[in-house]
């Protein structure tokens, strides 16, 4: 199996690279500093394994893996310094993330797991595991805002959506239909799960299935029975249900 490991903190790195040197099964095929050229050498030396560190300077985890184009993805082992909620899904063994600063039986905890998982089983959990990050530092990590996106699967990528480009959300059966001004989304998630996830300041459920950007809302369209829907700016007429309105004019001031 071939590594990368990318941290723009030499000494994590260097860590890294040392206890690897006690796992034979794993080759290191190089080192980053930075997103840029991790992204370069993902995409030229196509490693099976990616230790990836989630701040850095110039670019995000989250964007790294958002701009490498190479099929089958590599497996990736998160690197944070950021704890609070989220360490307790590393360890239930809820994740492939390391915790800063991580013991050395963490490592090879993690190491170990990922040795035993199969290529079939990575590429096809992939899309969750992005998913569910998102969700837990979006929610529950002290003091951190990260740049949330949206991951939709589309072949052999994974296309992250910035919430604010969204327009609005609506559920389909078991799927969930993202809007933005150029093209539709289509992804297997629950209204319910993109709500929570969602920053309440900026997105407001307006019905059982509908979520909309309060930002992207043009006019509000008066009916019989005092009724009210909401026009969007892309002319979509989305109705309010009557236990939703109050908090609804609410948050537009009105």
């Amino acid at each position: 199996m071939r590594s990368l490991v990318i941290d723009d903190e030499e000494l994590a790195r260097k860590r890294v690279v040392n206890l690897l040197e006690d796992v034979p099964q794993i080759e290191v095929i190089g080192e980053c500093s930075n997103g840029k050229e991790a992204i370069r050498k993902i995409n030229e030396k196509k490693p099976d394994l990616v230790f990836l560190d989630i701040n850095m300077k110039d670019l995000n985890g989250f964007e790294v893996l958002q701009k490498i184009e190479i099929s089958p993805k590599p497996m990736v082992i998160f690197v944070t310094a950021y704890d609070n909620y989220a360490s307790r899904a590393f360890d239930v063994d809820a994740f492939d993330f390391l915790l800063k600063p991580f013991k050395d039986q963490r490592f090879f905890k993690t190491i170990n797991k990922v040795l035993n998982t199969s290529r079939e089983e990575s590429d096809r959990n992939f899309e969750q595991r992005i998913h569910d990050l998102f969700k837990i530092y979006s929610r529950e990590s002290d003091g951190y805002n990260p740049p949330v996106r949206i991951p939709v699967k589309q072949g052999n990528k994974t296309i992250l959506i910035n919430p604010d480009d969204v327009l609005y959300i609506i559920a389909s059966g078991y799927y969930a239909e993202i809007y933005t001004s150029e093209k539709k989304y289509v992804l297997r998630e629950s209204l319910n799960n993109l709500d929570e996830m969602l920053d309440d300041n900026k997105f407001f459920r307006i019905h059982r299935s509908t979520i909309v950007n309060m930002s992207k809302v043009k006019e509000i369209v008066h009916s019989e029975y005092s009724e009210i829907d909401a026009r969007m700016t892309d002319g979509k007429l989305l109705h309010i249900s009557k236990s939703h309105k109050k908090e609804f004019l609410d948050k537009l001031g009105i």
